[in-house]
């Protein structure tokens, strides 16, 4: 067999290397996005239960509603991220971070690569002491294998799927709950660390002490909408900033959950199941899957203390509306066969606020007059968070992620976040179309501007879920939209 000269070879390489890059030319327009969802329950299976979202601890013995983590994969060939909504008025970090592992070792999915916020029920299970309101211990073991679980069951049902987004508006379920006051009309907590408040939260209509709401509230409801190939509703990711609407008894995951069977009737068709009271509801198809996290609603509730009269409002009424919001930018939605996700993680640590010495003493002796049992008002309650706090370190470390899926970005902060600092981030975020959720990947506390701050008021009472340093919102929004100008360049 004759040797081939150097020239030959040189040739061979060049065919080679064009016939490799032709395949790659191929490759790269036959990508396939994959989605899978799957919402696991996580109901309590052992009552009472311990319930927190209250300033005083409460318990519950039944299960009005069930309780999920709703999880959806997305999948672009080259990166996979999760994205996870749980019924819970909070969940810390540690057990996110354990629930993200075991779900890492089932699915390969970096935890980095996994979003976790909690929607903001304020009638389920407490995995974390807020206020009056201890930790559920067996509730807080059963949770994170749970949400491992559901992340590795969506991660299963990965399908070719295609997907689109767009932003509808409802600007009736979301108003300013934080007011200015006139002077001296604003409660000032005597633990809370705060001197001559002026600034309450429910000022009630007609108010003649009120002056002035102290933040802008954010209408926008995203909508993320994933279908199969042929065009089947797959899932939907939603987000609005409406705190939570309540009228519900315990365990319950608020409207949030009704807001997902809305959007599901209207999309995907419904089906029969039982429901707690004995009788039966309708609720969207085993197939598909909505989600609604928590955007910014730190400062934000339903009732607009502006208009002259209190509105009538239904649990089931607020989820019909904010669905119907949902569903009008649904119609909208121009779907893409593929897209590139991207997402990048940071670690921000931060100052804490810290009680002084003379502070702690004074609390502490102050607890002496409830010594063995649980705090009653909110004296009591922050007297204990003083002392609580006083024993926990000077700084927190924050987690804090950027999502890209195409020309859209997804901040993620782990505090309790006010709108005004949701509608900043968008207004300066380098992607087409932005949205923040919070209580993601931890619960941090509420993080108000550093100019509400000195007018005092519940969200500036110091406690375990209100203790950062003024400057540190300033931060948070600095670094999520670093993050979010990194992912828009990969």
């Amino acid at each position: 067999m004759p040797s081939r000269t150097p020239i030959t070879c040189l040739a061979l390489c060049l065919a080679l290397t064009a016939l490799a890059s032709a395949q790659d030319q191929a490759a790269g327009k036959e990508k396939v996005f994959r989605a899978g969802a799957y919402a696991i329950n996580i109901s309590p299976l052992k009552f009472p239960v311990i319930i927190n979202g209250g300033m005083t601890e409460r318990t519950a013995d039944k299960l009005t509603d069930p309780l999920h983590a709703r999880c959806l994969v997305l999948d672009d060939g080259q990166t996979q991220i999760a994205l996870v909504v749980v019924d819970s008025c909070m969940v810390p970090r540690h057990l996110l971070d354990e629930a993200k592992d075991l779900a890492r070792q089932a699915t390969g999915i970096p935890t980095s690569r996994m979003l976790i916020s909690a929607t903001h029920t304020h009638t389920a299970p407490s995995v974390h002491g807020c206020l009056g309101s201890d930790v559920d211990e067996d509730y807080a073991r059963f949770l994170p294998p749970q949400i491992a679980k559901g992340i590795a069951e969506a991660h299963k049902r990965l399908q070719p799927a295609r997907i689109g987004w767009a932003v509808g508006r409802d600007p009736k379920n979301v108003a300013c709950r934080h007011w200015l006051m006139k002077p001296g009309v604003a409660p000032t907590n005597p633990f809370g660390g705060t001197k001559d408040d002026t600034v309450m939260m429910h000022p009630g209509h007609n108010n003649p002490n009120a002056i002035r709401a102290t933040g802008e509230p954010d209408p926008d409801v995203p909508v993320i909408s994933i279908q199969t190939k042929a065009g089947q509703p797959l899932a939907i990711y939603s987000a609005y900033s409406l705190h939570y609407v309540g009228k519900t008894q315990p365990v319950s995951a608020d409207y949030f959950a009704l807001f997902c069977d809305e959007i599901g009737k209207k999309v995907a068709g419904t089906l029969r199941v039982p429901s707690p009271d004995n009788g039966t509801r309708s609720v969207p198809t085993t197939e598909f899957m909505a989600a609604l996290a928590n955007a910014t609603s730190g400062d934000m509730w339903l009732m607009d203390y502006t208009e002259k009269a209190r509105r009538d409002f239904t649990l089931q009424g607020v989820a019909q509306e904010v669905a119907a919001a949902a569903h009008e930018a649904y119609g909208r939605i121009e779907y893409r066969d593929w897209v590139p996700l991207a997402m990048a993680e940071s670690q921000l640590t931060v100052d804490v606020r810290m009680p002084s010495e003379e502070e702690v003493a004074k609390a502490k002796e102050f607890t002496k007059g409830f010594e063995g049992r649980k705090p009653k008002d909110v004296p009591e309650v922050y007297a204990r968070e003083t002392v609580l706090l006083s024993q926990m370190p000077p700084t927190r470390e924050l987690k804090l992620q950027a999502i890209r899926i195409g020309d859209l970005g997804i901040g993620t902060i782990p505090n309790e976040t006010n709108a005004s600092t949701g509608l900043w981030i968008k207004k300066h975020s380098p992607l087409a179309t932005t949205f923040v959720v919070e209580l993601a990947n931890g619960c941090e506390g509420y993080i108000p501007p550093p100019e509400l701050h000195p007018l005092g008021g519940y969200t500036c009472w110091r406690a375990r879920t209100s203790c950062l340093a003024p400057d540190v919102e300033r931060q948070i929004r600095a670094e999520v939209l670093k993050l979010l100008k990194q992912v828009s360049k990969n």
